[in-house]
Parts: C-alpha cells; structure tokens; sequence
C-alpha cells in the first residue's frame, strides 16, 4: 500500500525540472508540526483512472491539461502569481507524474513547477557613452515577446559588430520533447502535497454502495467453505471470540441497541463485533445479531443457526439464497461477515441465547428502505425485548439525526432512536488500509472490487489511540454517540466471487 524511502528530487523524465525544495511538508495531526512524509501513497487503481482523477482534480482548479503519449505524464496551463513587467516575472503550472506498479497499483506525484523570467536572460553587454540602443529600446523589445511564446527558447546575450547594441540569439532548444514552459533554462519545482491529499480524498475518502433492486442471483457450483467441516466436527468447535473489545462493556446491557456503522467489506468489523457478542453472553446476556440481509432471508439464517454448522449446511444457505449469490456483491456479503454468522452459529451451539436477524429491504430505497429497516429491527427487537442488540449496518443507516445534505431523509438510526432513546451509534475510526466494496469510478460505473480506504481527519486513528470504543459524553451532531477504533483495516472480497474487477450500472446507491 505504501512505498518506504520517498524519492528526493527525482522526477524521472527527460527534460523535466530540477527539484531545488525537495518534497513539501504535511501537517500532522498528532504533533502539530510540518513535517516531511516518508512514505508514498500507492493507489488500488489502474493508472488510467488515477491519472484521470488527478486530471480532474486540475480541472476543476481551472486548468487547462496536456497529456503526454502514453497518459502517464501531465502538464497544466501557467499562470501568473502576483503581477510583474515583461521580463521579471514568475509563472507556475503543474506536472504530473504516474508511474504503473501493477495492473491495479499506480503512484501518482505532482509537482509545482516556477518558471522565472529573469532566470532565462543570461548576461546584457554593458552601456556605453554614444550607445544608439536606449534603455527604452530594449523595453519595447522586451515587450514584444512572450514568455511562453512558441519560439521561447533560452537566449544568449552577445554584441553586434557595430554599436554594441543588444543582439539576442536564440539557443537550441534544451528541451525538444517537452510542451513550450519546459523550454525554459531554469525551471524550479518541489512536490504539491495539497494537491496530493486533495487527490487521496477523491479516491479513497469515498463512501461505499449498496446495491439493491435488480442485482439478479448466478448460479452456484459446488464449494468447500474454508473453516467449514464434516458434521460433528463444525458444532464442537469454540467461537473464536479473542479478547473483548476495550471499553464496550457500558454498552453491553439487556435491552440496550447498538448500531455499528460501516466500513463493511472489512475483516476487522465482524470480527470486534464477535468479540462483543462473546462479551455480552459471558455476562449472562442474550444476544441479538442484526445484519444488513434482505428480511426474506431470514428463514434461511434462522435454519443455519440451528444447524451443525457443517460445509452442506453453509452450501445449503448460499444455494437458497439470492442474497449472497447476487452478481454484483458489496461488502455486506462478504466473506468476512459470513464467517460472522458461522461464529454467531458456534456461540449459540455452545449454549448462549443468540438470534440473527436480517432487517434490510429487497429492493426499496431512499425513505422507503429506512423506514423499512427500521420496522424490521423494532419488530425483531421487541419479540427479544430483552436481549443486547448489536446491529451492523451502513454508516448513513446508523446516524440517530437527519442527514445534513438532504433534509428529506431519515435514516433508519434516527427512526429506533424515537422508539428507543436509549439507542446508542459507533461509528468507525482506522488508519489507512483495504476495503471491498462498490464505488462510482472516474468513469461513471460502479466498479465492486479491493480498494484503498483512509480515512477523514475525524476518524484517522493516532499511533497513540488504541483499538477500542471511545464514547462521547453527548450525541456528537451526526447523530453518532462514540467511535469505534479498529486500526489498518484489511478488505474482505464477497464469499463466492474472487477479487475480479467489475464494473457495472449501479441499481442504487447508499
């Protein structure tokens, strides 16, 4: 995901700048400080979407772009900072550049490039008594010409043979296979890290798909689960719980619901919501598991519950499910959270009071699928009335207030939390890592397949902050009582589709 040792100065093409500053500085967050990165960002993308992006990213500052053949190389159009005369003045523009590690591995730099007039005039002869050339002579011709002219080469001072008047001769072009600034003599530049971190939030500070309606199931072989075995040997294996999470122990009460929000298409979701639910039965509590499946599934995960838990038995749910067979998956059914739901199996086998509970919609969306979500879990809720609800879900879903950019939705959190206040939301802080799920590309598909995931300043997990829930004292405004630590997240592709690229019309979104 990162490249150690960051490239000082390199640009690694013909005819490019010279770096004089090195790479820029970024803050950080945990000490207040400027300081210089030393790692380099690598992006989970073909370098043709990478590349288009931060062409996009230029665009919208209103440059114009040249790409060079191959589409590996960008120039942006100059511009002018500040206001100078002809021949004193400074102009900057950006280069990018990509190079290709992978099918799906690009590493992008960009640089700002500074161009000085006064850095392209070499020497002007002295003045002499009885000198025909004037001062404003030399001006006017200054004037005449521009720097980014298609005849700006270097230029070189040297005395006529009569009058020692200036005379300007035009130098070979040291940069033949560039566009026209390169034909500068001097050119300065360092790395744009602003621009680069507007261009980290553009492809991996994005939120996740969901896709609903007209997603049609494929058919399915015959498969061996991995971690799934022959009866009597799936029912006697333990839960594997591992160690509580940190501080959810004021969470975990009978009655109580906790909503988890996103990123799903992760291992390390499922598996801290495992640990709490082993947390939650050891303390005598029945448990209840709710999952972002189709409620038309719920006979299906009600029989495997109760099942021995055997490799037929896991094909058996698939087979009949339209859910995790559908051709287009996103990180709800993921391998990761099928695991879950044989660990949920192994926990009741042990002897623990767990239910699963499939809350979702088939194919509404909008208003229509919160309300239904919500109906769904307060059903489910007040038939175990009693029982510690933990519910993994999107982190739109999650949110106990309205949305703030469409003032007409009202998230499923929002709904359970006028029936039940005492319902509390995490939402999910990590360090930068993979995650499965279906995003809009570049290109205006929707594209399901491993990507790179940071995250914002909000949630980006220190070095000092240790994985665990960090509660608020009050609802923070997004409706979110706390925040769950998870540390570098590892993405988790669809239980029967391989990590193939897949792009597609998106039936709907989150």
């Amino acid at each position: 995901m990162r490249r150690i040792g960051l490239l000082m100065g390199v640009l690694g093409c013909a005819g490019c700048a010279t770096l004089t500053r090195g790479l820029d500085t970024q803050l950080n967050p945990e000490t207040g400080e400027y300081e210089t990165p030393t790692h380099e960002t690598v992006y989970l993308a073909p370098p043709e979407d990478a590349m288009m992006m931060a062409r996009r990213v230029l665009e919208e500052q209103r440059y114009d772009v040249m790409e060079k053949e191959g589409g590996l190389e960008l120039f942006s159009s100059a511009h002018e900072p500040g206001k100078n005369r002809n021949g004193l003045r400074n102009h900057e523009r950006y280069y990018v550049k990509g190079e290709r590690l992978g099918p799906r591995q690009t590493l992008i730099r960009v640089f700002r490039l500074s161009y000085s007039e006064m850095e392209n005039l070499i020497e002007e002869t002295p003045k002499q008594i009885g000198d025909m050339t004037s001062r404003d002579s030399q001006l006017s011709l200054e004037e005449t010409e521009h720097a980014f002219d298609a005849r700006s080469e270097a230029h070189l001072s040297a005395p006529p043979a009569r009058h020692n008047a200036l005379r300007t001769i035009a130098m070979r072009n040291p940069f033949p296979n560039a566009p026209g600034l390169e034909r500068f003599r001097y050119v300065r530049g360092y790395r744009d890290l602003d621009v680069e971190q507007t261009l980290l939030a553009r492809m991996e500070m994005v939120p996740a798909l969901e896709l609903v309606g007209g997603n049609a199931p494929v058919s399915m072989r015959s498969v061996m689960m991995e971690g799934w075995g022959e009866a009597g040997d799936a029912s006697a294996a333990a839960p594997d719980c591992g160690e509580p999470v940190e501080g959810a122990a004021s969470l975990l009460s009978a009655g109580g619901v906790v909503l988890m929000a996103d990123p799903l298409g992760t291992q390390e979701l499922p598996s801290a919501a495992l640990r709490m639910l082993c947390e939650a039965t050891a303390q005598g509590l029945p448990v209840t598991l709710a999952l972002s499946v189709p409620a038309s599934e719920q006979p299906l995960l009600t029989r495997y519950l109760a099942s021995e838990g055997t490799s037929q038995d896991a094909q058996e749910l698939l087979r009949e499910s339209a859910f995790w067979r559908r051709a287009h998956q996103d990180g709800r059914s993921s391998r990761a959270m099928l695991w879950l739901v044989e660990q949920a199996r192994r926990l009741r086998a042990s002897g623990k009071d767990v239910a699963l509970a499939a809350i979702d919609a088939d194919k509404a969306q909008g208003n229509e699928r919160e309300a239904q979500l919500a109906a769904n879990l307060l059903s489910f809720q007040s038939q175990r009335a009693q029982a510690w609800t933990l519910v993994l879900t999107g982190s739109v879903h999650a949110r106990t207030t309205k949305v703030d950019w469409d003032g007409d939705l009202e998230p499923m959190g929002a709904r359970v939390a006028k029936a039940l206040p005492s319902v509390r939301a995490l939402d999910v802080g990590f360090q930068r890592g993979t995650q499965f799920a279906c995003r809009y590309s570049v290109w205006d598909d929707v594209e399901c397949n491993v990507f790179g995931i940071s995250p914002t300043l909000q949630a980006r997990q220190s070095s000092k902050q240790r994985p665990g829930v960090a509660l608020a004292s009050e609802a923070r405004a997004d409706g979110f009582h706390g925040r769950l630590y998870l540390g570098t997240l590892n993405a988790s592709p669809p239980a029967l589709q391989s990590q193939s690229h897949v792009a597609h019309s998106a039936p709907a979104r989150k």
